[in-house]
């Protein structure tokens, strides 16, 4: 089956206070979608963000961000009024996020809604808390110990709550009992008010891509609680960290900073973390993009304390054997694997051997010096087209900049040398929707034809990032009925 779908993540949706959330806004981009013959809606992670703003750097790989909670459905339930959500400043650029203004205002209004709520009876609640008990009960010790300790990373905290004696998790559970009821309590409406919209937009045929992270951030509640899942000594402290060796893009190489799995744990286990975790993201989206699929055959590791990534070596992953496992437990389940970047015979060997579709950016498929897999006429129907992810500039941002050779290719390539570069964008938009992948992903940015200002993420770079959001009235029907003829046209 031939299908294609938007990228648009959450935080991107324009919304009245500061960032994309579960808003009107949302069910308007549904449909949207719907309108423009799309069956899939991409997203990016959807946990809580810390430093940097990162949705690949979450403080769990189960919670949800309680920025995407919607205010304006808290009002209706009555938990807040629309008064008191403007006496708070969530920042007034309406193309932009300002994520400090959000964090100094979002947590406070939420609080007054908990306020709001105790006394309230809801089943609801109470059984949302005993089926996510798994994981609940350590985020929300976690984010309330974090708390207490200013922020800092859980290894910076007292040693017997860092190292999580019996008696530090009693009485730090005891002593904090209204933060944690305060962190489950909006995780609650979290999940609600996704629940709510993802059913709607499978109601109107649209099916959710999300995304998973391969690793944990060090400062989550995962890594807090789960020591015995990473190679860590006995403090707790990372003996290995992962990242990328050098590269044409990045002469140190890229120092994620994300604690290294014990592969061998897992094993001994039967991998039942990670067939948890797998099972927990099918409860919110309907298809899982892995990234950095590549670690599974085998995995960069960098001794801890290195100032970059050049002093690492490459060391195999569990491979097959972990999806043997997984497919055991769950069944068959819709995955795209994220094989970008250096790809070796192994990792197309198990990208091949799993039977999930991989990915190809035309961004990278037209490189002057010599032939690549992401040139489409060198794809298989089993694959997933981007014109390009969150990691890439926008189409025109890309080909504004790209080197007169591979220019040069590209205007071979597609036969455009009569195309104006204020259109530049349909052309590679055709050229991907018309392509043999089974799977057409396009970045609203690039149906808009929106420049370098719009890019989501430049990698290696902390700050300025995961910022850029649609504007009321910019997707118009207009839009929609040319989307919608090009996906008929190309069967899509």
């Amino acid at each position: 089956m031939r299908a294609c779908g938007i990228l648009m993540p959450i935080y991107s949706l324009p919304s009245k206070y500061g960032i994309g959330c579960f808003s009107k806004e949302a069910y308007d981009f549904v449909d949207f979608l719907k309108e423009s013959g799309q069956s899939y809606w991409q997203i990016l992670p959807l946990g809580s963000t810390g430093y940097g703003d990162s949705p690949y750097q979450s403080f769990s790989t189960f919670a949800g961000n309680p920025y995407f909670i919607d205010l304006e459905t808290l009002a209706k339930e009555g938990l807040l009024t629309t008064e008191e959500c403007e006496e708070y400043d969530f920042g007034q650029d309406k193309r932009y996020i300002e994520y400090d203004k959000i964090y100094f205002s979002r947590f406070k209004i939420l609080r007054k809604a908990f306020d709001r709520s105790r006394g309230r009876t809801d089943i609801k609640y109470e059984n949302f808390k005993k089926e996510n008990d798994f994981w609940l009960k350590d985020y929300t010790l976690y984010t309330a110990v974090k708390r207490h300790f200013n922020e800092v990373s859980w290894n910076k905290w007292d040693d017997d709550i860092k190292l999580r004696t019996p008696e530090a998790v009693k009485r730090y559970s005891e002593e904090l009992k209204d933060d944690i009821e305060f962190y489950k309590f909006i995780q609650f409406k979290f999940w609600e008010q996704w629940n709510k919209l993802k059913n709607y937009a499978n109601k109107n045929k649209i099916k959710i891509i999300g995304d998973i992270p391969i690793y944990v951030a060090f400062d989550s509640a995962d890594s807090w609680s789960n020591p015995q899942l990473f190679k860590f000594d006995k403090q707790n402290n990372p003996i290995e960290v992962a990242g990328c060796p050098p590269d044409g893009f990045s002469l140190k190489g890229q120092l994620w900073g994300s604690p290294i799995y014990d592969w061998d744990y897992h094993k001994k286990t039967s991998y039942s973390w990670w067939i948890q975790r797998i099972l927990y993201c099918f409860k919110l989206y309907d298809v899982v993009r892995i990234d950095h699929f590549r670690g599974f055959d085998e995995y960069y590791t960098i001794p801890f304390g290195q100032p970059t990534a050049e002093f690492g070596h490459w060391e195999k992953g569990p491979g097959l054997d972990f999806f043997h496992a997984l497919n055991s437990k769950i069944g068959k389940v819709e995955i795209i694997a994220e094989d970008l970047g250096f790809v070796t015979d192994s990792v197309r060997k198990l990208v091949k051997d799993t039977g999930y579709p991989g990915m190809k950016v035309l961004e990278f498929a037209f490189d002057s010096r010599e032939e690549n897999d992401y040139l489409p006429h060198n794809y298989e129907k089993n694959c997933v087209v981007y014109t390009g992810t969150h990691d890439n500039d926008t189409i025109k941002g890309w080909y504004k900049s790209l080197p007169k050779k591979d220019k040069q290719m590209s205007i071979d390539y597609l036969g455009n040398e009569k195309t104006n570069f204020k259109d530049i964008h349909w052309d590679f938009i055709r050229l991907a929707l018309s392509s043999v992948a089974n799977y057409a992903i396009i970045p609203i940015q690039d149906y808009l034809g929106l420049g370098e200002e719009a890019r989501m993420n430049t990698p290696s770079t902390v700050g300025g990032n995961w910022k850029w959001r649609l504007l009321d009235g910019e997707i118009t029907k207009e839009l929609s009925l040319k989307i919608k003829k090009m996906v008929k046209l190309y069967s899509r």
